[in-house]
């Protein structure tokens, strides 16, 4: 099968290379997807998982991406919930071989059923994104209606999909970025846009939630602009500064079935707008991943045509 590998951390995405490897076989409790698309986190490269195995043991060539839409193609021993040709998508473990391929062996736990009105490509978007802003907003922050929501990078693949959830709970979303993301923040739906290039972000003030994806200076002036007894969540490693009488989540996204479920239901239901910027194929991907050009929206690689 055609995949994307990657050998050398030093390299960044510029040492990424198409080669042929063997189609992977189902383990226990796997299954075999056919991948028709897929997603990329350009920080993966990053990830100590993405280089090495559970044991600190060196496991490249390895295959990156992690989310995924396709087929399944063969169930290993044991295996339930899933049956060969069903549609699903899914977010990968971070020690395996992943889903930037044709191929993909993975735990059948990780996946959900993909209804067959909603394209693979919107399928493939969703897994980070969704399930990060799922878990931040309504596990790690206990959003409740009514309370108050400070979404950093609202326009991005994962503050958009904050802004929309958080909205349907009935939050009042502030959302923040660049000046060129303010319209699009607004469209997703946040009730209010701070500027961090222009606007004084200390202007605001007694949120209940901050859902931080920038992290650095941004996070520890956000810390101070949340009320007593909130929280400040964040997905970019523990927070330096923690609010005052308030809490501090640090947290990374888990594969959860009934999740996926229930943000694919609202893509379904018109309640929930992915937000898919480039779409390569698996031949483009790595020219993709290495533009020059800011990236507006999730990057998805279209495995299958």
């Amino acid at each position: 099968m055609k995949a994307i590998v990657v050998t050398d951390q030093a390299a960044g995405t510029a040492g990424m290379k198409v080669v042929q490897r063997p189609e992977p076989q189902a383990a226990i409790n796997d299954v075999v997807v056919e991948i028709h698309a897929s997603g990329f986190v350009p920080t993966e490269l990053t990830w100590p998982s993405t280089w090495t195995d559970r044991v600190d043991g060196d496991r490249t060539p390895s295959i990156p991406g992690h989310e995924l839409a396709g087929v399944v193609t063969a169930l290993g021993y044991g295996t339930t919930g899933l049956s060969v040709g069903q549609r699903v998508f899914g977010l990968a473990d971070w020690y395996r071989d992943g889903t930037l391929a044709e191929y993909i062996a993975i735990e059948a736990r990780n996946l959900a059923p993909l209804p067959g009105d909603v394209d693979f490509t919107v399928g493939a978007s969703l897994p980070i994104s969704g399930l990060t802003a799922w878990q931040g907003l309504f596990q790690h922050g206990r959003l409740q209606a009514g309370q108050s929501v400070l979404a950093h990078g609202a326009a991005g693949a994962v503050g958009s999909m904050v802004t929309q959830l958080a909205r349907e709970a009935g939050a009042y979303v502030i959302g923040t970025g660049r000046p060129a993301d303010r319209q699009k923040a607004l469209d997703f739906g946040a009730n209010e846009f701070v500027d961090l290039e222009n606007d004084t972000l200390e202007d605001v003030r007694g949120v209940d939630l901050v859902f931080d994806v920038i992290g650095g200076d941004i996070q520890k002036r956000s810390a101070g602009l949340i009320r007593a007894g909130g929280t400040l969540v964040t997905v970019v490693g523990p927070a330096e500064t923690r609010p005052v009488d308030g809490l501090a989540v640090d947290f990374v996204v888990e594969s959860d079935r009934a999740q996926l479920s229930e943000i694919v239901q609202r893509v379904r239901d018109g309640r929930l707008r992915t937000n898919i910027g480039k779409v390569a194929t698996l031949d483009e991907a790595i020219a993709a991943f290495n533009s020059t050009e800011r990236r507006a929206g999730k990057t998805v690689i279209r495995v299958r045509p």
